[in-house]
């Protein structure tokens, strides 16, 4: 009778029976799936959720079941958010941090403690209502409530009972505390007080430590994200301990200076912090105006704006020129509404740029919009300082890495080497099929005994080589024009 193997269990070597042998091989991998290219790392404050701990974010309903509400804050996570949404973005990983002031709000309902689940000025409006019920008397329903964060019923004989129905629920507004003596339940409505945000994290706090539990913007680790933004965050002091974390998970950071900059000092700060990597990319501190839906006007960090624009854009696209949405005005222009027009002239763009700092301003190339002026880097080197020098490597490093691990323990052979080369192969031609990538001729892999030699071998090495081509971004557009009566036109003029 034929007999079925599942690959690698049947060693062919010891057949001495003659019968059909079948083995059941894995589908051939042709090509790694790609990683996310528009996922936002984003650390800031809130009014409520967990500290330090990030949450898969896909809209503003999930930032505000998550965080609370909006916040007239230049870090809070909610108005970063909602940026980054309008200008395309949908994939974010929030981590709430704070000062160490937070408290959770607390209240007292017929003798039982509530607590709010997270810390926070949310918890303040969390009202807290113990009904009996009207047929069974012996019953009482507690109803937790919240305008943005919604409500939430348990129902019980006994507050021991209603406090572990609430401990089973892992959505629920309040944490149950009841007494050793088990009050009796009795009809009541009770105001949660005494919930504070920790709204004003330090620097430290921001950056958070790199320890078993990770806190602050280590939080990110291994969170798959490509774009990075500690919101609101403008000390000098953090930029290269950003771009260092930003190389290392290959996120691309987006930094700010404070608020109303001026161009030397921005110069200066960037100079004296030794910022200098193509892993960040520094926006001017010429803040913008943006009208908030529950704050009204507010002056915000141009983080978020770029931040959300790059969720949106292909990798191998850049910042520059591309129309921004939501913005009603800078500290330089001022608002829109006024009639204030102050723009940019050649120089300032031109010292902002030879340091490596961007800027979002109106009008741009394109037209009279607001948009991101320079689409680059705070990198020295003209070779890596373009935004999709930083986006398209770490998106292709971060594809081959999420994939090609599996080879790791095969036996190596020239099988190993065809296999290597099919998969870098196939995964460069479909970043090709996609616009990613300008043509095959764009890229090269060579994974073969020519460059592992058996000295290398017999060690355990194996090396691919994988070159690519990136296309070129159009910064400097020139137009040659010749007109006048005495100009003799010689191209032919085409039917069309």
């Amino acid at each position: 009778m034929p007999q079925l193997y599942q690959a690698g269990s049947l060693n062919t070597n010891s057949l001495n029976v003659p019968n059909l042998y079948v083995q059941i091989q894995k589908p051939t991998t042709l090509a790694l799936n790609a990683v996310s290219s528009g996922r936002i790392g984003l650390v800031g404050t809130a009014s409520w959720g967990p500290l330090n701990t990030p949450m898969i974010i896909g809209s503003m309903g999930d930032q505000l079941a998550a965080f609370g509400p909006k916040q007239a804050l230049a870090t809070d996570i909610g108005t970063a958010v909602n940026i980054a949404i309008l200008q395309g973005a949908s994939d974010f990983r929030c981590v709430r941090v704070t000062d160490g002031t937070d408290a959770a709000a607390t209240g007292t309902l017929a003798g039982a403690t509530l607590t709010a689940r997270y810390t926070g000025s949310a918890g303040n409006a969390i009202t807290a209502t113990l009904t009996q019920n009207s047929i069974v008397t012996s019953k009482y329903t507690l109803t937790t409530s919240h305008a943005t964060l919604g409500s939430r019923s348990y129902t019980g004989t006994t507050w021991t009972a209603i406090a572990a129905a609430i401990a089973a629920d892992t959505s629920a507004l309040v944490v149950a505390t009841v007494p050793t003596t088990v009050p009796d339940l009795a009809a009541g409505t009770e105001i949660l007080s005494g919930g504070k945000d920790g709204g004003t994290p330090t620097t430290e706090q921001f950056i958070g430590a790199d320890d078993t539990t990770r806190t602050g913007m280590y939080a990110l680790r291994k969170q798959g994200c490509a774009l990075g933004i500690l919101h609101g965050l403008t000390d000098s002091t953090s930029w290269t301990t950003q771009a260092t974390f930003g190389l290392g998970e290959g996120l691309y950071m987006i930094g700010c200076g404070p608020s109303g900059d001026t161009i030397s000092n921005a110069v200066s700060m960037k100079d004296a912090a030794g910022l200098d990597s193509y892993g960040v990319k520094l926006m001017f501190g010429d803040w913008l105006w943006w009208d908030d839906d529950t704050n009204g006007d507010m002056l915000v960090t141009p983080q978020a704006f770029v931040a959300g624009l790059f969720g949106g854009l292909s990798p191998e696209q850049s910042s520059l020129n591309k129309q921004l949405s939501g913005v009603i005005g800078s500290q330089k222009a001022g608002l829109v509404s006024s009639g204030t027009t102050q723009t940019y002239s050649d120089a300032e763009l031109g010292a902002l740029f030879d340091a490596g700092i961007d800027v979002i301003c109106n009008p741009a190339p394109g037209g009279s919009y607001w948009a991101v002026r320079g689409g680059i880097n705070t990198s020295s080197d003209d070779t890596t300082d373009d935004d999709s020098y930083t986006r398209l490597t770490n998106y292709i490093a971060e594809t081959i890495n999420s994939g090609m691990g599996t080879f790791v323990g095969d036996v190596i052979n020239d099988t190993l080497f065809g296999d290597i080369r099919a998969v870098l192969l196939g995964t460069l031609s479909n970043m090709v099929s996609n616009g990613i990538l300008g043509s095959t001729a764009a890229y090269a892999v060579v994974c073969d005994s020519t460059n592992n030699p058996q000295s290398e071998t017999a060690l355990g090495y194996v090396r691919a080589d994988v070159q690519v081509t990136y296309q070129g971004i159009n910064r400097f557009f020139v137009v040659n024009l010749q007109g006048g009566s005495s100009v003799v036109v010689t191209s032919a003029t085409s039917a069309s």
